[in-house]
């Protein structure tokens, strides 16, 4: 058989099976997770930080390299959702 496993087993799947469990503590383990990311992010952690950062505003657009540095800047518009 080729080609991706049925969803129901695919790894994707069972970590959002499992993420979305129970926790011993109360709340669900993706609470857990992102209550651990953020305590982690106030002790400065930058790696943390920056993760929360890209979550909640967006990953900083990455620059370009090549080209003239007289050159006018390549502007790329990306549309989401098809339409």
């Amino acid at each position: 058989m080729a080609g991706r496993p049925p969803k129901e087993k695919t790894f994707a799947n069972m970590l959002r099976i499992a993420i979305s469990e129970a926790h011993e503590e109360g709340g669900t383990r993706l609470r857990a997770v992102a209550d651990a990311l953020v305590k982690k992010a106030t002790d400065g952690d930058v790696p943390a930080i920056r993760e929360i950062a890209d979550r909640l505003d967006g990953k900083v657009p990455q620059g370009l390299i090549g080209g003239e540095e007289e050159d006018s800047p390549l502007v790329i518009n990306v549309t989401v959702g098809g339409n």
